[in-house]
């Protein structure tokens, strides 16, 4: 990772790394209050060779007395030297234990003895400290006296006695408060980059580029209130979604389909992906420009556009499969006249051999021949295969990535699985993004400038335009036309498909059984 990737982590999981600092700050705070006060106070004394005369004698007495300090340091924690300390000021504690609290240092190339004593009285500490200065001396003298009983070479003499302290040693509150947020800066800024390295789930773009190198044609914000209006195109055609929406049409246009077929496949790797919104929005965007569009609803297990567009669903695609309708029976006008909708019909027990037969094949090549585009929404890859048998149908696959919804190794899977099918894989569609106040999903109303802009309601909101020229002109969203319906003008351009022998048609029950809730899918 480079340092733009660290800072990227760093806004991006700033509330874990801010959570990580205050909670190391808080254990060093609380640490510090609950551990005891202790005083440190310092005597020290000076070692000096007596009986010299000459220059010669007091620069060997010099030698020795340096030379001697180190030993001299280490008798500061000796018993000889504490056990009359702890007499003197009737301490509890034994020899070894007072050893603990004191420590002795010699300054590099001196003949000075630093003597330093700890405790949690500070009246203790400095006595401490000036008696074992006065201890090293009595002891030092003892045992550098000659055997013949003559006077000791080496004086030790107190030239600083130990000062009461005012403030305690420790704890050091600033001190461990720096090295409390210090930590907590580490451990978050560890576990952030820890989360990211396991976190395999698709967020971004760059997640999605990282996987294949198929296209993006589109990323769709997501708000707390998009479940509340998944035709965001007609409710709020003004809306920064809704423009989205629209710029993946135009990426959609550009798009070179094999073969002039004109129908595409909608799908996704999972359920819940937005895969049927997607579509009903793009489709809208598509007719509103003018394109003739025909929205099919080949999602046989879990159909939905009918409900999401308000229309009759028990009558669609699978009663044209078996031969029950014509195409002109079950195509419903919706919206502004540009777009057909062709909902699924009821629910079969076979919807894998009814998508794969050659009676769809016929289907999808009559809808090309009169319609501009031909958008069908498709189960998703992985728990069935509808969606990879309908997408060699046609001319390919546009693949839907709800943001935060899938991992990884699930997207991959469900590329191979139209890959596998020699499916062309036009696109993907990041849906759901989050979308941040300011940031490059914005979402806002731009300003009307037409007569027919919305006006406020007393409470404040705002109504769409229902003129004739508006969306939704058919007298509300999903409505049915009361018009007679308009005949099928095929496209001269393309061939008419020869009809179907006998032999061909699918051997598929014209009254389909009752189908509870999940057993499409268990019977696959």
């Amino acid at each position: 990772m480079e340092l733009t990737d660290y800072l990227s982590l760093v806004r991006k999981r700033w509330l874990l790394v801010v959570a990580a600092v205050a909670l190391g700050a808080m254990v060093a705070l609380v640490v510090s209050l609950v551990m005891p006060s202790v005083y440190t106070a310092r005597s020290q004394v000076f070692v000096s060779v007596q009986g010299s005369d000459t220059t010669s004698d007091l620069f060997q007495g010099s030698n020795f007395t340096v030379r001697q300090v180190k030993s001299y340091t280490e008798l500061v924690t000796s018993p000889p030297v504490l056990q009359p300390v702890i007499d003197e000021l009737g301490l509890s504690e034994d020899a070894s234990e007072l050893a603990e609290k004191v420590s002795a240092e010699s300054p590099l190339d001196t003949v000075l003895i630093n003597v330093t004593a700890s405790d949690e009285s500070p009246d203790q500490a400095a006595g401490i400290a000036n008696a074992i200065a006065s201890s090293l001396g009595q002891v030092v003298t003892e045992l550098e006296t000659p055997g013949d009983g003559g006077a000791s070479p080496v004086q030790i003499s107190t030239v600083r006695t130990a000062d009461i302290p005012d403030e305690p040693s420790s704890p050091n509150v600033k001190l461990n408060l720096a090295l409390g947020v210090l930590v907590g800066l580490a451990v978050g800024l560890g576990v952030a980059v820890l989360r990211e390295l396991l976190d395999t789930r698709v967020r971004t773009v760059e997640d999605v580029e990282a996987v294949t190198d198929t296209s993006v044609l589109g990323v769709i914000g997501y708000e707390p209130d998009a479940p509340n209006r998944p035709l965001i195109v007609q409710e709020s055609p003004q809306s920064m979604r809704a423009e989205a929406f629209r710029r993946l049409r135009t990426n959609l246009q550009f798009l070179a389909v094999e073969g002039q077929n004109n129908a595409i496949v909608m799908t996704s790797a999972l359920p819940g992906e937005g895969k049927s919104t997607t579509t009903i929005n793009l489709a809208i965007t598509l007719a509103d420009a003018g394109q003739r569009v025909a929205l099919v609803d080949a999602d046989l297990r879990r159909p939905s556009i009918a409900k999401y567009m308000g229309i009759e669903g028990s009558v669609g695609l699978t009663t044209v499969l078996i031969g029950r309708a014509g195409l002109e029976d079950v195509i419903q006008p919706w919206g502004n006249g540009n777009l057909d909708v062709i909902t699924s019909g009821q629910v079969p027990p076979n919807p894998s051999e009814l998508l794969g037969s050659r009676r769809m094949a016929a289907f999808v090549e009559e809808l090309t021949s009169h319609y501009d585009v031909v958008l069908i929404d498709t189960s998703p890859l992985l728990p069935v295969t509808d969606g990879a048998i309908l997408a060699r149908l046609v001319g390919g696959a546009v693949v839907v990535v709800g943001a935060g919804t899938i991992h990884r190794a699930q997207l991959e899977d469900a590329i191979e699985a139209l890959t596998t099918v020699n499916a062309k894989v036009l696109g993907m569609v990041v849906n759901r993004v989050p979308v941040r106040s300011g940031g490059a999903y914005a979402y806002h109303y731009y300003d009307y400038t037409s007569e027919e802009a919305p006006q406020p309601d007393r409470k404040g909101k705002r109504h769409l335009p229902t003129s004739a020229g508006a969306v939704g002109a058919l007298g509300g969203a999903g409505r049915r036309r009361s018009a007679p319906r308009r005949r099928l003008q095929r496209n001269p351009a393309v061939p008419t498909p020869a009809p179907l022998a006998d032999a061909e048609r699918p051997r598929v029950p014209v009254h389909f059984p009752p189908v509870r809730a999940g057993e499409e899918d268990e019977r696959q």
